[in-house]
């Protein structure tokens, strides 16, 4: 059997360990992907840590996946070996239904396949970027532009489209004012995405601490929620606003940010329920709403524009030779110290 080096956590709440991973044997629409670059999204450490939903163990992470083709199946059409490419956060579904068919893959009514800790149709449990390489079916395989640099592009497959999605589906673009909710992982990139559409973006966050990495990253102005007043004074302000964070919030001090017919597009997580007084959103016309991911379309019409004005993660490179590096680079991202996106060198996996 054919494995790759990988990092995989053994139990909720363990260390990770390096392991050997099992890889399926090349089917006729698969590809072989040498990966370069994981980027450690908050929902690895959501997964890892049993704090959604019960996870399969052992479990290796990773949706945010950039390399090159090692090899192709004999019906692979699409990409060739050497292509530069992406895996982002789904590995199949059924392409038959009204879903898949209309690019949006992600609701798929089979279900859809997630990278890792999802069982496949075949009965086996996928497992996604923490490793060395990976095999995916080609329809889930993205082109990365040669403009790019793997290394900034591998958080594109989540941050990216998560953020894009809703920038794209609400308007965002010259004379429209977009809010930012958080300056973090996602955060990062829907300033950077939003200002390239053309957009007047402020950012919102607890305090100044971010503020002039905002402005450096496209946003015209930064609002601190801890100065006196700061919410009330913004009100009627923004058309958009994309909350990133995964904490509870005042929706409703929120919601009166918005101008008529805004919209409050949520892409963080939290662990408890949103609380919102009807009048909140019947006020005003407003819209409050959430995005998750988008489709296979959506995501390489997101990279191309990226390259097409010259973006990419902010990043910090991890070496995981070390496999306890890893979780403590997972502890950083919960404490919110991190610019923005740990990357997993993944050549480092095997080197210690």
């Amino acid at each position: 059997m054919t494995t790759t080096p990988a990092l995989s956590l053994p139990a909720a709440g363990a260390p990770f360990e390096r392991v050997d991973l099992p890889l399926r044997e090349l089917r006729d629409d698969d590809i072989l992907i040498d990966i370069a670059y994981a980027g450690i999204c908050h929902s690895d450490i959501h997964t890892g840590r049993d704090e959604w939903f019960p996870a399969h163990y052992p479990l290796t992470p990773g949706h945010e996946i950039a390399g090159t083709v090692a090899a192709v199946g004999p019906g692979v059409t699409r990409h060739q070996v050497g292509d530069r490419v992406g895996v982002g956060c789904l590995v199949d579904s059924c392409g038959e239904c009204e879903w898949c068919k209309n690019g949006q893959e992600m609701f798929c009514t089979k279900p859809a396949v997630g990278t890792y800790n999802a069982q496949g149709y075949d009965g086996e449990w996928t497992a996604g970027g923490y490793a060395q390489r990976v095999v995916v079916s080609e329809r889930f395989v993205l082109r990365i532009p040669d403009a790019m640099g793997l290394d900034v592009a591998a958080p594109l497959l989540c941050a990216g489209i998560t953020t894009y999605s809703p920038l794209r589906r609400w308007g965002a673009g010259p004379g429209v004012k977009v809010a930012v909710v958080g300056v973090g992982g996602l955060g990062h990139m829907a300033v950077k995405i939003a200002a390239a559409m053309g957009a007047e973006v402020t950012t919102i966050s607890r305090s100044n601490a971010k503020a002039e990495d905002a402005l450096a990253l496209g946003a015209r102005a930064h609002l601190a929620t801890s100065a006196e007043n700061a919410l009330s004074e913004a009100r009627g302000s923004f058309d958009l606003i994309v909350n990133t964070v995964s904490a509870e919030l005042p929706m409703d001090s929120y919601l009166r940010l918005l101008r008529p017919n805004g919209v409050m597009a949520n892409v963080g997580l939290p662990m408890t329920p949103y609380s919102v007084f009807p009048w909140g959103v019947i006020g005003g016309n407003k819209v409050l709403t959430g995005s998750q991911i988008g489709g296979i379309p959506e995501t390489q019409e997101m990279l191309d524009f990226c390259a097409e004005h010259g973006l990419g993660a902010t990043i910090e490179m991890l070496d995981a030779s070390d496999p306890a590096a890893v979780n403590d680079a997972w502890d950083r991202v919960v404490a919110g110290d991190v610019r923005y996106r740990v990357v997993i060198d993944t050549s480092t996996i095997s080197a210690g």
